[in-house]
């Protein structure tokens, strides 16, 4: 595991973009699984531009998201669909046939869930995996204590994960309750692996995702044991850590 300490979110989002790139470019078409929430931000307006000056071309790329809210449909400014398109896919060169965000109105979400694993086992796997990480620790919308085995599955949102969330929504009581989130199994499955922490709020959980023992409690710890993963943390969320790296 590789532990990069930022000096600020604009170091953070460079250096996130600069990986990704690197492998679109090294790889054309790469399977790319992307992050949403505000952390992924920067680092998106940052490929944008490489996308617009330096011609980095995701013609070839395909796209998995981690995730998605379960009764909001693609066209709701809150639905990660709209998140996807408005600050990345509508800006750049991808195909739209290559994007892949689960269902949020599917009918029969088991078999949404289904068919987006058979859909990234088909694309090859997903290559270079983005993931945030929650105040929780969890990754995706895999929240505490659910079982590490568990493949893209419907999930229920923790009150944690629905008050933090609630800062984009006018009414907290709109926040959904439940999501479609690509499951642990499915995460540890991807070939790189490159989490991103920013702010105070997140150093606890980072702490706990990389000094203290790997358990379900802490969704991210379970990445200890993923043999290529690249960590990002901005100063605030890394003050627990900064005396164990050093």
């Amino acid at each position: 595991m590789r532990i990069i300490i930022a000096k600020d979110y604009e170091e953070l989002s460079a250096r996130a973009a600069m990986i990704v790139a690197g492998q679109v470019c090294l790889k054309p078409n790469s399977v790319l699984g992307l992050a949403t929430g505000s952390t992924p931000l920067l680092m998106y307006e940052k490929l944008v531009e490489m996308h617009r000056t330096v011609g980095l071309d995701f013609s070839e790329a395909i796209s998995f998201n981690l995730d998605e809210y379960l009764g909001l449909p693609p066209e709701d400014e809150h639905s990660y669909h709209w998140y996807m398109h408005r600050n990345f896919f509508r800006h750049i060169n991808i195909n739209p046939e290559n994007i892949h965000i689960p269902d949020g109105m599917a009918k029969d979400v088991e078999r949404e869930c289904g068919e987006y694993d058979r859909a990234i086992h088909a694309a090859g796997g997903i290559d270079l995996q983005v993931l945030g990480i929650g105040t929780n620790g969890h990754i995706g919308f895999n929240e505490p204590d659910i079982k590490f085995e568990a493949t893209t599955h419907k999930v229920k949102l923790d009150q944690e994960t629905v008050t933090a969330n609630s800062r984009f929504f006018a009414d907290p009581a709109e926040v959904p309750r439940y999501a479609i989130s690509m499951g642990i199994k499915t995460i540890m499955h991807a070939k790189r692996i490159l989490l991103l922490a920013n702010g105070e709020t997140k150093a606890g959980a980072i702490y706990k995702t990389l000094y203290r023992g790997i358990t379900p409690e802490t969704p991210a710890s379970i990445l200890q044991l993923h043999q290529d993963v690249t960590v990002i943390v901005e100063e605030s969320a890394a003050k627990y850590i900064q005396k164990n790296i050093a």
